[in-house]
């Protein structure tokens, strides 16, 4: 079984748009709270679980009524969240990083609302929200599979968004017997055995002065102000129309080869270490090389093909 992500853009009128924002902040302060008792722990040399802080939640609930307008599992579900970074800190630590610690989220820093399996259903073009209220929804597409959970996002460009993570069974492709190699590159995108050179589209370097410019002009705004806002919503739209277009490019790209080939050999770049090199981080981030790989890597398993990264020494890294 794999699980799969469904988005959706959804239209939340001003009244609800307004209970959400209240939900994403009461969330922020849930978050903090609880990460304050996991600090205070530390000092007092106490142990404390992902149990005693869920604990603290109904004692919280009690002492503060304004979180009982949060659905439960939305509650439950920002503790997981703290623990989950918890844990992947600690895994960093253990393979020899350097880490901090976590930080208490200033006013905003929430941008998701996590239902749980519950709280939450499709009705006649309809999402309705439990503790909140109905929402039309732009259902693009068929959901197919179990949907497990969905989390409410406000995006930086102000629009709203409803992600079904949904579990599927795996649908197998017929077997073609053929076997393709890809090196990446820079110049290229990729370079694959059969001689194709896909170009590197380049989207974050063509929009990159448009994004300066409105850079530039939302440092000269009033800290608080609407122009501030306004400029900030600007600025998430083009970055939101930046990672659509980046999306769209590797998901048919990735599409193609699985469609087409059973073994798919990858070279397997360490693209973090790759980024430190100043010379090149920028064209490396924009040619979105980890996203291709995950891309791949989940589509090869749902369809019953096969993605193997090799080693690239004696490779250029570099092209």
């Amino acid at each position: 079984m794999t699980i799969l992500n469904y988005k959706f853009r959804i239209y939340p009128s001003a009244i609800i748009q307004e209970k959400l924002n209240i939900h994403l902040e009461l969330c922020r302060e849930l978050y903090n709270r609880l990460l304050e008792e996991l600090h205070k722990a530390k000092l007092d040399n106490r142990k404390i679980s992902q149990k005693d802080t869920q604990a603290l939640i109904t004692q919280l609930k009690k002492e503060k009524s304004e979180l009982n307008v949060v659905y439960s599992r939305v509650l439950q579900m920002v503790n997981y969240q703290l623990w989950s970074n918890t844990k992947a800190l600690s895994q960093l630590k253990k393979k020899g990083k350097k880490i901090g610690r976590l930080r208490f989220k200033g006013k905003g820093w929430f941008k998701t609302v996590n239902y749980n399996q519950s709280g939450f259903k499709l009705e006649d073009k309809k999402l309705i929200l439990s503790k909140v209220g109905e929402i039309p929804i732009k259902l693009h597409r068929q959901i197919t599979g179990k949907i497990k959970g969905l989390i409410i996002k406000r995006a930086n460009s102000g629009k709203w968004f409803a992600i079904f993570q949904v579990e599927q069974r795996p649908e197998p492709l017929p077997k073609t017997g053929k076997t393709i190699g890809l090196d990446i590159g820079i110049k290229h995108f990729l370079t694959d055995s059969q001689g194709r050179q896909i170009e590197n589209p380049k989207f974050y370097e063509k929009t990159l002065k448009k994004i300066k410019t409105v850079q530039h002009w939302l440092s000269n705004k009033k800290k608080g102000s609407n122009n501030k806002k306004k400029q900030k919503i600007k600025l998430g739209k083009l970055f939101e129309k930046l990672i659509n277009q980046r999306d769209d490019f590797l998901h048919k790209l990735s599409r193609f080869y699985i469609n087409n080939y059973d073994f798919i050999f990858i070279e397997g770049l360490n693209v973090l270490k790759m980024v430190k090199n100043h010379l090149f981080s920028q064209k490396i981030l924009d040619t979105s090389w980890s996203k291709f790989f995950q891309m791949l890597s989940y589509k090869t398993e749902r369809a019953g093909k096969i993605v193997i990264k090799v080693d690239p020494k004696g490779t250029s890294k570099i092209r």
